[in-house]
């Protein structure tokens, strides 16, 4: 289960990681588009844009049906929402940190150091 889990979330952040295929991921958040349609604003050829989503679709952020000769591609949100919950204790840890340090901070405003 964990080694599941962890080949998973390494698949979702590798796709994350290139910025052609966070634009996919965000134009696919309106609805289905067709690999044509999806690759037209990144100025991309029809094979490069088809890796791209390989990537995505091994990564399970993108389901792809072929219809005839159109590829229709649409979002799939729940390994994004695995991420973000895994991503979601260190932003926990992160605010528990600052926290303190404002707390800290405070009690250092309140009752400054005196030179010695």
């Amino acid at each position: 289960m964990v080694k599941e889990n962890s080949t998973t979330l390494d698949r979702v952040f590798h796709a994350l990681a290139h910025p052609a295929r966070r634009a996919m991921l965000g134009r696919l958040a309106g609805g289905e588009l067709n690999l044509t349609e999806l690759a037209r604003p990144l100025r991309m050829s029809f094979p490069a844009a088809s890796k791209h989503v390989r990537v995505l679709e091994r990564a399970r952020l993108v389901r792809r049906r072929v219809v005839g000769r159109s590829h229709h591609c649409r979002l799939e949100g729940k390994p994004l929402g695995d991420a973000n919950a895994w991503l979601e204790n260190y932003r926990k840890h992160w605010e528990a940190s600052f926290d303190r340090l404002d707390a800290l901070l405070d009690e250092m405003k309140r009752n400054p150091p005196t030179p010695e």
